[in-house]
């Protein structure tokens, strides 16, 4: 990994977070946007994208960039940055803590780079293609359960359809006895699923900067990602199914409802 890569990214994300720790805590809930879908949007992650894309393309101006409050660009760049500023922005409003700012870096659409920040909690999960994951400078895995209790998390996304495979998914779920957790920011749900503090999240319908950075977090950490058919997961598809491996055939089966 290019170090000035990791050290930009890693510093952007930081100076962000403690902007949006104070935004956080005197923020007015009369403030919240309504966006497409359902979808709300808030003043802070309009600010947030605005500095850390600022910062990026400051040192970095010839990678591309998408993130999800800035209008789709055609990109050609071998580098695309995948922004989240900030994931999980219903808890924001809410004064629920767990939000988080997810960055991502691609090459030639492999991820090679994946950074979630939880500014609330002092967590910052990082990872670099084949060279693990770690949260706070030190390394994590996935954990190690097989069978019996599985914690699982899911989110759903705001189209009515992803919706209803939630539901129905959720209570599948809870027919085969399995623990079933949304925590409301899929970053964090990942960052999770990598750190072993639960064995797999769920989702049915996401865009790339929502999951980018976790999947290399989780891939890094031990654990596998793919799709709801069981094949690798990639940029560019909506179905995410991330685990610790170990429970992944018992996952992609309450996925199918078998």
């Amino acid at each position: 990994m290019n170090q000035p890569i990791k050290k930009v990214a890693l510093s952007a994300v930081r100076q962000v977070g403690k902007r949006l720790i104070k935004e956080y805590e005197k923020f007015n809930r009369a403030e919240v946007m309504l966006k497409s879908h359902h979808e709300i949007l808030t003043k802070c992650d309009l600010m947030s994208q605005e500095i850390i894309i600022n910062e990026l393309v400051k040192h970095f101006p010839d990678y591309g960039i998408i993130s999800e409050e800035r209008p789709a660009e055609k990109n050609y760049s071998e580098y695309t940055w995948y922004l989240d500023p900030i994931d999980g922005t219903t808890n924001f409003s809410m004064h629920n803590p767990l939000w988080s700012i997810s960055l991502a870096l691609a090459k030639r659409g492999e991820l090679v780079f994946g950074l979630v920040d939880v500014p609330m909690l002092e967590e910052i999960f990082m990872a670099e293609a084949g060279g693990g994951a770690e949260l706070n400078g030190r390394k994590i895995s996935v954990s190690k359960i097989f069978q019996g209790k599985v914690l699982n998390t899911f989110c759903h996304g705001p189209q009515d359809a992803n919706i209803k495979k939630a539901l129905a998914y959720w209570r599948r779920q809870k027919l085969n006895e399995l623990d079933c957790r949304p925590l409301g920011s899929a970053a964090i749900e990942l960052s999770y699923v990598a750190a072993g503090r639960v064995e797999s999240f769920v989702a049915p319908g996401t865009h790339d900067w929502d999951v980018a950075a976790g999947a290399l977090l989780v891939r890094e950490a031990g654990g596998k990602v793919t799709d709801f058919s069981g094949r690798d997961w990639r940029l560019g598809l909506a179905e995410i199914v991330a685990s610790n491996g170990k429970v992944h055939r018992q996952i992609l089966g309450a996925v199918r409802g078998k």
